[in-house]
């Protein structure tokens, strides 16, 4: 079948209304933010021939996936990404500017891997269901005859009844780690397979909704064809994807402002306006694609009737716990069999591991010349206190690095050259509470709409594609106004194996 964004053929057109190839008037828009959905957004719209202004408050693009130079031929990050094949709407939005995705490139496995020494691989199991679901629990060494013959079989199998939008909600009040008692999955399992992932959406798994955790599973493994490995960039984010995605966007007429954070937001019947550091800028209508926190507090500061209520709900929404990004440079090589991503558990604060010159074309330059590694640790949900004391950060950094030591015994030999740390929590949470009340992409005004992967969206979607299908969606809603066709986009299936038929 052709036309399809991947491998699977059971993938969703979502098709967006119809209407003129460009707006039959002179159109504006604001699109504050310049992370992935914002990006899209002001992809959407400047093709329909809408003039675009982008600002970010940042002196680069890409959000929470951006790179930035050092300045001596080594980069920084915010730490490792994954992109997905079933990142159907960020591929699109990638393909802007690389329409063969030729700067991606796929890791061939990330094991999980235990100290006890137990080690799970996703590079073998079959990628379509339910003969990837079966193939797994073959091949895991987590998965004994005693251990499957306690699992709450009921449970096991909501997994393959999912049905979107209704599954976000029908767990309403039900936390992540409530649901994996609940599921009784072997120990072993949950650990390797299950909080493992839960935390790579920057929560602990206390604090993380159940709807998510099952749509998750539907979305990476039980519903999508797709499979379960990924691709990453050739090299850092800026050099490899949003540099030349800037660089269209101009090309299509977007003015792109950095360094520019917006103060304040007016709307009224006729225009909306933009208060920033560059100044005051009007246009038809605004996208906020900010962080949650900044989102938080721009809404709070309009000052209109219409969004009354509303805004308490955007009040409402969480930021997720702080996570620590460590880059050593190391004066030697880790050995030679050392995977390009390893996830852990039971290593402290470790989630996982990156040896970056395996898939990085800057560290891959940088390790040939000084013949050393460039290694990334990564803990996905930090104590709070990282944030206003030093020292209790300094605890976590020198944990981060123990534990490597553990897992890599050879780096406990070598000296760290460079060390670049960062310390964030403008990370979303989706709690177990909430989510129909959590924002979506359209707003009470006319002039407003959001975007961002704390957004609420009906598709089973997540994280980096979140943020990409919210842009998309929060353009098409303006282009709909305006009589202007928008962006269709593509999903896993809607339904799981199991699910109710529309």
């Amino acid at each position: 079948m052709s036309g399809l964004p991947g491998r699977d053929r059971r993938a969703v057109l979502h098709r967006a209304g119809g209407g003129t190839p460009q707006v039959a008037e002179p159109r504006s828009a604001i699109v504050i933010g310049g992370g992935i959905a914002g990006l899209a957004a002001a992809s959407a719209l400047s093709r329909r021939g809408v003039a675009v202004r982008l600002l970010e408050s940042d002196d680069r693009l890409g959000g929470r996936v951006a790179a930035w130079p050092l300045g001596d031929g080594r980069t920084m990050s915010r730490g490792f990404h994954a992109f997905f094949r079933q990142y159907y709407n960020l591929r699109a939005l990638l393909r802007t500017a690389d329409p063969d995705l030729a700067r991606l490139i796929p890791v061939e496995d990330y094991p999980l891997q235990r100290p006890d020494g137990m080690r799970d691989s996703f590079a073998s199991i079959p990628r379509t269901p339910p003969w990837s679901v079966l193939g797994f629990v073959v091949k895991s060494p987590t998965f004994t005859l005693p251990s499957l013959a306690a699992v709450n079989v009921p449970a096991a199998l909501e997994l393959l009844r999912v049905g979107f939008p209704g599954t976000y909600s029908r767990y309403e009040g039900e936390s992540a780690a409530a649901f994996l008692d609940r599921l009784r999955f072997p120990l072993d399992a949950r650990d390797l397979a299950l909080e493992v992932f839960a935390r790579s959406f920057f929560a602990d798994p206390e604090d993380f909704a159940a709807g998510e955790l099952v749509a998750m599973f539907h979305t990476y493994f039980l519903g999508s064809a797709e499979g379960l490995l990924f691709d990453v960039p050739d090299d850092d984010y800026d050099t490899a994807l949003w540099a030349p995605l800037a660089e269209r966007l101009r090309a299509d007429g977007v003015e792109i402002l950095t360094s520019t954070p917006v103060s304040s937001i007016r709307l009224d019947e006729r225009r909306a306006a933009v208060l920033s550091d560059g100044g005051a800028f009007e246009a038809d209508a605004v996208v906020l694609a900010t962080d949650p926190r900044s989102a938080r507090s721009l809404v709070a500061g309009i000052d209109s009737s219409d969004l009354s209520g509303w805004r308490e709900r955007v009040a409402r929404t969480r930021n997720a716990a702080p996570f620590t990004v460590v880059r050593l440079w190391f004066d030697g090589q880790v050995s030679p069999e050392r995977v390009a991503f390893l996830g852990t558990s039971g290593y402290g604060p470790l989630d996982n591991v990156s040896v970056l010159e395996r898939f990085e074309a800057g560290a891959a330059r940088w390790s040939a010349q000084a013949g050393g590694s460039v290694i990334e640790l990564h803990g996905y949900a930090s104590p709070a206190e990282v944030m206003s004391d030093d020292a209790a950060a300094a605890r976590v950094v020198a944990d981060l690095e123990a534990q490597l030591a553990r897992v890599y015994p050879e780096t406990a030999g070598m000296k760290v050259l460079h060390r670049e740390v960062q310390i964030r929590d403008d990370c979303s949470v989706i709690g177990p509470t909430g989510w129909d009340e959590r924002p979506g992409v359209e707003t009470p005004s006319g002039r407003l709409v959001l975007a961002g992967d704390w957004v609420r969206c009906d598709y089973p979607v997540a994280l980096m594609e979140r943020a990409a299908t919210t842009g998309f969606l929060a353009a098409n809603s303006l282009l709909a106004r305006w009589g202007a066709a928008g962006q269709d986009v593509w999903t896993v299936p809607m339904r799981g194996l199991l699910g109710p038929r529309r």
